[in-house]
């Protein structure tokens, strides 16, 4: 997994370098040079601007100018802090006007719309911290970054601006950060593995959800956590009766209020996860939370995700996992601040749960604090019913006795992956039977 620092840890982190900052600035200025010889396929006849600023990275760009100079490009350096309205054509502009220190508005030179952009460290006029537009940032086709992944290169919009990131050593030593970013081998590593000892009970799965007139996310849930390799899925359905789901679901219907005593009947150690919300209307909200005693894990979904629930979870005999988009993350009373990422480890910390939560990019975090970010995802999952794909991955995989955290990162990047696979127009239902083949690929 790749590292993430905030812009205050790159700055002591620079500052502990054990060289002078000359010869850092030398390495990651080759490295910049390098970057811009590939993405302008080679050096003979090529122009480059640098829009160079007044600190390091600007001190980046003109060393690597220099470098690109010596190679036969024709080079022009442009101070940032005095630059024209626009910049004329050339075969790459090198944005190396300010790095994540930056804490006001900027506006750069127009450029182009089809103008190749290389950024150095990140897009000038990104918040290093949170992703957001300080002013109007270029977009990039590529951004070189050095030591370390920064929150803004992994948050959009910034992750959008930063084009291909591409993080390279230059020496610093990062220590043990508590942020990473996930890659697809990270994945593959995770995923569980069967055994010829295996049978259905091995990974039961209950479903509580799909109230009268919401069957469908439930039945959602239920196909994708038999798809992620849950042996047996029961589907606990307060109001609702008949069967339009998958034929292998095994129906529990439930009365339409005071459900939590029969949704716990008959749990016994064959039921090794159990899935919470999908559907289920917000109309009791006192049998959800009598669902936190269940002595196994417990995936929180769509509408178990409430305030009254939230102030209840402490205490709970068993792993538990909420799984909020941004709506639900202000239902649940979570700070809608800037800060995403740390944000979401306060309130993992402080509700010691694992929290999945949901959007461009994805942020999980888990009750020791540490985090993980998915960003596989992409704009097609933005329709009806995905979260419920989502929450059947996860709690399958948490029955196949996948550790929270590591299940959560696996349900989130598959979940992405499968929505990069299908593209525009896919519909939730298209997603459980891509599991497999998702995996695959990551492997």
């Amino acid at each position: 997994m790749l590292p993430i620092v905030t812009p205050t840890e790159m700055a002591a982190i620079d500052a502990a370098a054990p060289e002078p900052v000359e010869v850092l600035i030398d390495r990651a200025a080759r490295h910049v040079a390098r970057e811009a010889i590939e993405l302008m396929g080679g050096v003979y006849g090529r122009r480059v601007t640098v829009l160079a600023g007044p600190g390091n990275n600007g001190s980046d760009g003109r060393v690597a100018a220099a470098h690109l100079a010596r190679r036969g490009v024709r080079v022009s350096v442009v101070d940032a802090l005095d630059a024209p309205e626009s910049l004329r054509p050339v075969d790459l502009v090198i944005d190396a006007a300010f790095g994540t220190g930056l804490a006001r508005a900027y506006l750069p030179p127009v450029v182009a719309q089809a103008q190749r952009v290389l950024a150095v460290d990140i897009p000038s006029g990104v918040d290093g911290l949170t992703g957001e537009r300080l002013g109007l940032p270029m977009s990039a086709e590529r951004t070189v970054t050095f030591a370390a992944l920064k929150p803004g290169l992994v948050l959009e919009p910034g992750r959008s601006l930063a084009g291909e990131v591409r993080v390279v050593d230059i020496g610093l030593n990062v220590g043990s950060p508590s942020r990473h970013a996930v890659e697809d081998a990270d994945v593959a590593a995770l995923v569980p593995m069967s055994s010829a000892e295996d049978h259905k009970w091995r990974s039961g799965v209950r479903i509580v959800g799909g109230s009268g007139g919401m069957t469908g996310a439930a039945w959602l849930a239920a196909r994708a956590a038999q798809r992620a390799g849950a042996g047996m899925v029961q589907s606990a359905m307060p109001g609702a009766r008949g069967s339009e789901g998958p034929t292998e679901a095994v129906v529990l219907p439930l009365p339409a209020v005071d459900w939590a005593q029969d949704a716990l009947g008959g749990l016994d150690d064959r039921v090794r996860a159990m899935l919470v919300g999908p559907g289920l209307g917000r109309d009791d909200p006192q049998s959800v939370r009598a669902m936190l005693e269940v002595p196994v894990p417990l995936v929180i979904d769509g509408d178990g995700l409430t305030a009254e629930v939230a102030s209840a979870l402490e205490g709970r005999p068993a792993p538990t996992i909420l799984t909020p988009h941004d709506g639900e993350w202000q239902r649940l009373g979570g700070d809608g601040g800037p800060d995403r990422l740390e944000r979401t480890r306060e309130f993992a910390i402080h509700h010691q749960v694992t929290v999945i939560r949901k959007g461009p990019s994805t942020v999980i975090a888990d009750p020791g604090g540490h985090i993980r970010v998915v960003t596989s995802g992409t704009e097609a999952l933005a329709t009806a019913g995905t979260g419920d794909v989502l929450a059947g991955f996860l709690t399958a995989l948490l029955a196949q006795g996948l550790a929270p955290f590591d299940a959560a990162t696996v349900a989130a990047h598959v979940h992405g992956a499968a929505g990069r696979l299908l593209g525009p127009g896919l519909i939730a239902g298209d997603l459980p039977d891509t599991f497999s083949s998702v995996v695959r690929t990551l492997a």
